[in-house]
């Protein structure tokens, strides 16, 4: 998903997929690492990181980068 200055970001197509919906409800609670929210999916930790980007792109998430 590429947000440009002409566009607003699309929210309610991020909170459209029921995995990213969880993503959040768990990320609500409190901060956790890619590696942690992927064990609560049956899907790879890359497909986990793809869910969080659109969810990072429509502005409803941040990162912080811890380690390397």
């Amino acid at each position: 998903m590429v947000v440009t200055a002409d566009r607003e970001p699309d929210v309610f197509g991020a909170i459209n997929h029921p995995a990213r919906r969880r993503l959040l409800d768990l990320l609500v609670v409190s901060d956790r690492s890619v590696n942690t929210l992927a064990g609560h999916f049956q899907m790879s930790r890359p497909a986990v990181s793809q869910h969080l980007r659109v969810l990072l792109d429509a502005g409803l998430v941040t990162e912080k980068r811890q380690g390397r």
